[in-house]
C-alpha cells in the first residue's frame, strides 16, 4: 500500500514506523529537514515543504497514493491537505488528526475526510477504557461524523451476562462489530453468549450511542 503521511512529529513518525515494519511504502512530508534525522525513520521518501502547497504536494505523487494521513500538529493544515488530496489527486482514502477538539466538527466528508482522528478524545478514550468498566467509550468519528466506532466492557455481574447476541435488541443504526475476550477477537454470531469482562466494539450513530448508554445501564 502507498501510504502519505503529512507531518514527522510524534503521531506522524510513530504511524510512519509502524507502517513501514508492516511493508508498506511510506512518503513524508515536513516543513524542516531536519525531521529526517530526528525521526530515525528507515526506508521512507521524504519530501521536504508546505504539504498545503500543491507543487509540494505532487512531489509525493499523491496521484497514486492509496491513503493519506494527515498527522500534522496544525488542524488548518490537516483540512486544507485533506481537501487538496481529494479535489486534486482523487486519493481513496483520508485520515486526519484533529488537535483541537473544538474543531472535530470540520472534519467530514465535506473536506474530503473519511476517518477523522481526535488524539485528545482518543486518549481520553484510552483512560476511561481503562479505568471505567461499564462505560460506552467513543475511540473513533468516521465519515461524515455519521458514524462512529465505541467500545464496551462488559462489568461482572451486569444482567446482559448469559445472554446471547442474538436475544439483544440493540439499538437502531447499530452494527455489534467485534468482541475481544481473554485478550482474543471474536467475529460476533447470534449464538455467542455475552460474558463478563467481554469487550463490545460497535459502529453506530450519535444517536446509536446514547442508545447504547441506556441500553447498557
Amino acid at each position: 500500500m502507498e501510504v502519505i503521511i503529512i507531518g514527522a512529529g510524534s503521531v506522524g513518525s510513530s504511524s510512519a514506523k509502524e507502517l513501514l515494519s508492516h511493508h508498506h511504502n511510506v512518503t513524508i512530508i515536513d516543513l524542516k529537514p531536519e525531521a529526517i534525522s530526528r525521526s530515525g525513520i528507515q526506508n521512507a521518501q521524504w519530501v521536504i515543504g508546505d504539504a498545503c502547497e500543491l507543487s509540494v504536494l505532487r512531489h509525493a505523487k499523491p496521484e497514486n497514493a492509496d491513503v493519506v494521513v494527515a498527522a500534522s500538529g496544525d488542524d488548518k493544515t490537516n483540512l486544507v491537505v485533506s481537501l487538496l488530496c481529494r479535489s486534486e489527486f482523487g486519493v481513496p482514502r483520508t485520515v486526519a488528526r484533529v488537535n483541537n477538539p473544538k474543531n472535530e466538527w470540520l472534519f467530514d466528508e465535506s473536506w474530503g475526510i473519511d476517518v477523522a482522528v481526535s488524539t485528545p478524545r482518543l486518549m481520553t478514550a484510552l483512560v476511561e477504557e481503562a479505568v471505567e468498566v461499564g462505560d460506552v467509550v467513543r475511540l473513533l468519528t468516521l465519515r461524515s461524523g455519521n458514524a462512529t466506532l465505541v467500545e464496551y466492557t462488559v462489568p461482572a455481574e451486569h444482567p446482559i451476562i448469559g445472554y446471547t447476541i442474538g436475544q439483544v435488541q440493540w439499538p437502531y443504526d447499530t452494527a455489534l462489530t467485534a468482541i475481544v475476550r481473554d485478550g482474543s477477537p471474536l467475529a460476533p454470531s447470534n449464538d455467542n453468549v455475552i460474558a463478563g469482562g467481554d469487550e463490545l466494539f460497535f459502529v453506530t450513530t450519535p444517536k446509536g450511542e446514547d442508545d447504547l448508554r441506556a441500553l447498557f445501564s
